[in-house]
């Protein structure tokens, strides 16, 4: 794609944010969003060739918009199991709210929007693996425990600091975001090792 190209596809990609934020969920069409990034259809289409690339394409922006991988540098470079671990659930638990408005509107509607379940599922799985790398590096040093599986504690791990778990917490219960991370890092430390 030609850089005379990006501003347009930038703005296509704010807008398919920005209307997917304000709730509207399943309503989002590729006209609403050429319409609010006042292109044509036909250059949205240039762009994403179909809908589920474009929210996939959309939910990774916000990635690169909020320098995800900034804020993984922590857990990344984390000498020991354990450090890795509190390092991913407070990257992870601090950036949950940077993506919940995409994210619940996108969780809303995979049920019977299968281009929406796509992005979701690939975010998700980025989150998975996320999980992985603090648990394999847990078991490397001898702290998982033996009663669950690499596997089962990724699972685990996945849930504990899921999207709807920190939604529960943090805007059902009102809990402070800090005081989430706090209480998540001890529940992985507990659940995990």
């Amino acid at each position: 794609m030609s850089s005379e190209n990006a501003p347009t596809r930038i703005r296509i990609l704010k807008s398919t944010v920005a209307l997917l934020e304000s709730g509207e969920g399943s309503k989002v069409r590729m006209s609403d969003i050429a319409k609010a990034a006042k292109v044509s259809r036909q250059a949205v289409y240039l762009h994403f060739p179909n809908r589920a690339e474009l929210l996939t394409a959309a939910a990774r922006y916000l990635d690169e918009v909020n320098d995800i991988e900034a804020k993984l540098l922590a857990s990344r470079n984390a000498a020991t199991g354990l450090e890795r671990l509190d390092a991913w659930v407070a990257a992870w638990g601090n950036y949950i709210p940077k993506i919940y408005g995409m994210g619940k509107a996108l969780m809303a509607m995979m049920d019977t929007d299968e281009e929406a379940r796509s992005a979701w599922e690939d975010r998700m799985a980025a989150v998975h693996h996320g999980c992985a790398a603090a648990v394999r590096d847990l078991s490397r040093d001898g702290d998982l425990t033996q009663s669950l599986s690499e596997d089962e504690a990724t699972d685990l791990l996945f849930s504990l600091v899921s999207v709807r778990t920190w939604e529960q917490c943090c805007i059902e219960f009102g809990w402070p975001q800090a005081r989430f991370i706090e209480v998540m890092q001890q529940s992985a430390r507990k659940a995990l090792t």
